[in-house]
């Protein structure tokens, strides 16, 4: 193999080098960013995003309608653009969601107050986990 030439991780003679390279900080970030991404209208987990061309910002087309039928909505009532509107039964039901995470999270504290065990600590934080992860889908 012939030697890089100065300040090139090329090889003198114009081949590739099969030598690896360091990491890009950058672009790992924008996969696990992409890797990561949730749906705008819903919160679902959109899974693996394409490393080019523009990712996905919604999990089915019925979301993607709602969220334009929001921004149209907001935009003729005059109301910002970031305002979130609920109906009383969606409220309730965030609020039903909200409780459910707060005994789940008393229930570990009382756990914990009396002495649990590993395993018995184990399963609460577990009902907790999907507890709060069902909260977190704001409309189904």
């Amino acid at each position: 193999m012939a030697p890089a030439t100065p300040g090139s991780r090329r090889p003198a003679d114009g081949r590739r080098s099969t030598a690896a390279l360091p990491s890009d900080p950058v672009a790992d970030a924008r996969r696990r960013r992409r890797a990561e991404a949730t749906c705008l209208w819903c919160g679902r987990e959109l899974g693996e995003q394409p490393t080019m061309g523009r990712r996905r910002q919604y999990c089915r087309q019925s979301c993607r309608q709602r969220a334009y039928e929001n921004r149209t909505t907001m935009a003729s009532a005059g109301l910002p653009e970031d305002a979130v509107l609920f109906t009383a039964g969606e409220r309730q039901l965030l609020a039903d969601k909200l409780f459910q995470v707060r005994c789940a999270a008393e229930d570990v504290a009382t756990a914990v107050a009396d002495g649990a065990t590993g395993g018995e600590l184990g399963a609460l934080v577990d009902q907790l986990l999907a507890t709060a992860r069902d909260a977190e889908v704001l409309r189904d």
